[in-house]
């Protein structure tokens, strides 16, 4: 018993090590969420503002082509795979990867931005076409734009379909989720993308465009997309953020429940203890 009660005073200091660390680590999530969710919404607002332009020169010039719009022949995709550097955080990688898993053909090539993921991808055998990953917690926005500019040539020489991201959509602080964005090709049809405020019944504002739109859509376009690529960056690491501090949060409640069993047992062993040691304290004097 006594063996006992010295292996259950080890295992609560244990978890009670373990619960400041998880507690801290809860701590660090929380703030780093709600410092990066702030950027998150504000870079995303100039993103959608720049989407909000190219649907505007689309709408009202239908006829209008460019070389980020029309569509290359074949179904090979490229992804940019945004992931973690580092784990505790959840299903936040194994989501990512199931979803790769599920939606992703192997053979394409494939850009990973993290490197949580570098070992299980190359297991799985997926292309991967940078063999050093980038550090997601170390991404800036000229990195990515490097990556998505990779993709950007490879589409126009031809040799994919389609350049498209990988990222975790933030929904709120409890829910975040695997989804796709594709960059390119634009297929940007008048009236199905438009996310401008409405004009107005009766009222009609003409914008003129020089030099053309054609030229302003291939220089407007490329902007647009880095700008997008970074938004989903921005949105990856604040949902990473989030499923870290529910990780971390469900850990410390579990070892302040599992603190509260051990510190229950530890009694119950203690009080056996003390009734076993006076019932040979009373044995002893009746023997006498």
């Amino acid at each position: 018993m006594a063996q006992s009660s010295q292996a259950l005073r080890t295992r609560i200091k244990s978890v009670n090590s373990t619960r400041k660390i998880t507690k801290a680590m809860e701590m660090i999530a929380n703030a780093k969420l709600f410092k990066q969710r702030g950027k998150m919404e504000a870079n995303r607002e100039y993103a959608q503002r720049l989407q909000d332009t190219v649907d505007e020169i689309v709408e009202k010039n239908p006829g209008v082509e460019s070389r980020y719009t029309r569509k290359n022949s074949g179904d090979r995709k490229m992804t940019i795979i945004f992931c973690s550097d580092l784990g505790l955080c959840g299903g936040y990688n194994a989501n990512i990867m199931k979803f790769a898993k599920d939606h992703l053909n192997p053979e394409d090539p494939c850009y990973l931005i993290g490197t949580a993921l570098t070992r299980q991808l190359k297991e799985n055998g997926f292309n991967l076409i940078n063999e050093e990953p980038m550090s997601s917690d170390r991404a800036t926005f000229l990195g990515i734009k490097d990556a998505v500019r990779t993709g950007v040539k490879m589409y126009q020489k031809g040799e994919i379909s389609c350049l498209q991201l990988l990222y975790t959509r933030f929904v709120n602080t409890m829910t975040f989720r695997p989804d796709f964005d594709i960059l390119l090709p634009c297929n940007l049809t008048p009236g199905e993308t438009r996310t401008v405020e409405q004009e107005e019944p009766g009222m009609h504002v003409e914008t003129l465009f020089e030099p053309d739109p054609e030229t302003i859509l291939n220089e407007l376009i490329p902007m647009m997309i880095d700008n997008v690529a970074f938004a989903d960056w921005m949105e990856s690491t604040t949902a990473e953020q989030g499923s870290r501090r529910v990780a971390m949060k469900t850990a410390t409640d579990n070892a302040d429940e599992l603190s509260q069993s051990l510190k229950l047992e530890y009694n119950k062993v203690r009080q056996a203890n003390i009734t076993q040691e006076i019932t040979e304290i009373v044995g002893g004097s009746a023997a006498v």
